[in-house]
């Protein structure tokens, strides 16, 4: 049986806390809530962290969250040695909150990114300090130093970052939205969800699940570390937070 949890960080990236009710413990102890906050892995970004208090005080550590047999089942994985819950029982979730404002931040340094550098995207991985976007990119490209002014312009002019539903029909007919070139977002269930960047999408419009600062300007300083080629027209993105190195 498919299960469904609502996923309350879709709405707000910024909730850090919140309670729920067990609906289900799989076999390998992976918990599912009816609703969380913790943002399961996909796209590049890695799985939430953090804890689940129980009615009589104790804590479960969340040592990660995936997603089962579709996307809208979030299973919430415990530490090793960890007490097992009963369905039907209310926890209390509590976000690894450091660690996934670094994420938000780092995520939306990416979309940032893929602005300044207009090239279909090969892929992607988001991490706490260093992420890394590979571009079907030309010779002659920007260098780092380019990349970095032109990420660090948009940064702090501190624009909104917002989402936006539309239907699958509108994004069919706006082909020029998706920027994966070897991933399409899923399709099928009506609506695409879209994050925004500028007024109205000035900045930039693309189909993501992720979570993301509500303002550029809470990125801070990034700079592009290194450029790798790893094809012929292939080149990675070594994006990492804090000012370039002086040499």
């Amino acid at each position: 049986m498919t299960l469904r949890t609502e996923p309350l960080f879709r709405e707000d990236a910024y909730l850090r806390e919140a309670d729920a009710s067990v609906v289900a413990v799989r076999e390998d102890g992976g918990i599912v809530l009816d609703r969380t906050i913790f943002y399961a892995t996909s796209g590049g970004q890695p799985g939430d962290t953090g804890s689940l208090r129980r009615a009589d005080g104790s804590e479960i550590r969340i040592a990660g969250t995936v997603t089962g047999e579709t996307k809208d089942e979030i299973i919430h994985q415990p530490a090793e040695g960890a007490a097992s819950l009963e369905v039907g029982e209310a926890v209390h979730l509590t976000l690894d909150w450091e660690r996934r404002l670094k994420l938000m931040r780092m995520h939306t340094a990416c979309h940032i990114l893929s602005v300044v550098c207009p090239y279909p995207v090969t892929g992607a991985s988001v991490g706490e300090d260093e992420s890394r976007v590979d571009f079907d990119y030309p010779e002659g490209g920007k260098t780092k130093e380019e990349a970095t002014a032109d990420m660090m312009a948009l940064i702090e002019a501190g624009h909104p970052v917002f989402t936006r539903w539309i239907t699958d029909e509108e994004l069919a007919s706006n082909p020029g939205l998706v920027k994966s070139k070897n991933v399409r977002p899923p399709s099928g269930m009506g609506r695409v969800r879209l994050v925004l960047i500028g007024e109205d999408g000035s900045v930039d419009s693309q189909p993501c699940g992720g979570t993301h600062v509500a303002n550029t300007g809470e990125i801070g300083a990034v700079h592009v570390g290194k450029i790798e080629k790893k094809g012929r027209e292939n080149r990675r993105f070594r994006l990492r937070f804090g000012p370039a190195p002086q040499n």
